[in-house]
């Protein structure tokens, strides 16, 4: 497939020197349901159940008691004293620990508790509402229950994705040449990849027309910033005047490319992907900060969170996702220079 060479992204007149990594934003629908007591469902069809919300506050630096309290409720024929526990120490934001009573982990459930002061940067009744959306499509595991800081969820058997699973290309050309010759094989996990964000990305808005809220998103990080900066620092981090001078310009840029407005994972990082090599699936697990956004964004984004991949297999990547949103009768309508402008944008640090 003979694929146009990308375009090099305009500079922006506010480059910043040494920048560091941005706070992921929380993205959703600009409408949002009213406002009511108890739990959300997800907007549209098909529709899901609502999550039983329970009155249990679970200790972050002690969570095997909070998590016993959710058990009895969501599993009341497990016996206490033989439920097993196994904490993951990958998460950032969050603590996460599974319950279990098998070995194989196979009727697994998933603790997670938010952590400290996340709300100011993560919508929790949003997040609940697109859990269901996804998990009403197929692409999320069951939400047992919210409690009064985290969730309970269903483990997704398969291993978190490394990097070099996905940014390899030897994975991946050995793969093409077999199916040239009409050989079916499993294909690699960065192909499953695009392939999945297509399902995602053909996730309809229930008739509503789906706004982006990037740059609200974006606006709303500079009233957390401080106004004074550390003296010792005042030299390497530019002043909020700056980055809002930055955004504008980007928001100037960017805005006019007409990149598609669908539904997002918009947090993509290779731990956030769980590969089932048994049945040759990739799940994308955490929904923090899911919902309308920018289409171009959710691939730029994902490339960059593992700084990479090179051109030659995002040129490889990306018509996995157009197989994909086709056989949704979806059609990949951005025009490739717009598409690296976008992609480069955001793999750049400037988003």
């Amino acid at each position: 497939m003979a694929v146009p060479p990308p375009a090099s992204p305009p500079r922006s007149p506010c480059y910043l020197r040494g920048r560091a990594p941005c706070p992921q934003c929380s993205w959703g629908m600009e409408e949002k349901a009213a406002a009511g007591a108890g739990c959300r469902e997800p907007p549209g069809p098909p529709r899901a159940a609502a999550v039983p919300c329970l009155a249990v506050l679970v200790d972050p630096d002690d969570i095997l008691p909070g998590a016993l309290s959710l058990i009895r409720e969501l599993r009341p024929r497990w016996k206490p004293e033989q439920v097993r526990t196994k904490r993951f120490t990958d998460g950032i934001t969050n603590k996460l620990v599974a319950c279990y009573m098998e070995e194989n982990m196979k009727d697994c459930m998933l603790v997670r508790v938010y952590g400290e002061r996340t709300e100011l940067l993560v919508d929790r009744e949003n997040e609940v509402r697109n859990f269901q959306l996804l998990r009403a499509h197929g692409c999320a595991p069951k939400l047992y229950c919210t409690f009064q800081n985290g969730l309970c969820y269903e483990y997704v058997q398969g291993v978190a994705l490394e990097p070099e699973h996905i940014r390899e290309p030897r994975l991946y050309s050995p793969w093409l040449a077999l199916q040239g010759l009409g050989i079916r094989r499993a294909p690699p996990p960065c192909w499953l990849i695009a392939l999945e964000m297509a399902k995602i990305h053909t996730i309809h808005a229930n008739g509503s027309l789906p706004k982006p809220v990037l740059w609200q998103k974006m606006h709303s990080y500079f009233s957390l910033v401080k106004t004074e900066i550390n003296p010792s620092l005042s030299t390497d981090v530019p002043k909020v005047e700056v980055l809002e001078r930055e955004l504008a310009w980007l928001k100037e840029h960017l805005s006019q490319l007409n990149s598609p407005v669908v539904f997002c994972h918009n947090d993509l990082l290779c731990k956030n992907i769980i590969y089932d090599s048994a049945k040759g699936h990739v799940q994308f697990i955490d929904y923090e900060y899911t919902g309308y956004n920018y289409q171009a964004f959710d691939i730029g984004n994902h490339f960059n969170e593992f700084a990479g991949p090179r051109k030659q297999l995002q040129w490889r990547w990306t018509p996995g996702l157009e197989g994909g949103l086709q056989a949704s009768s979806q059609v990949f309508s951005m025009p490739w220079p717009a598409l690296w402008l976008w992609t480069g944008a955001v793999c750049l640090g400037q988003l």
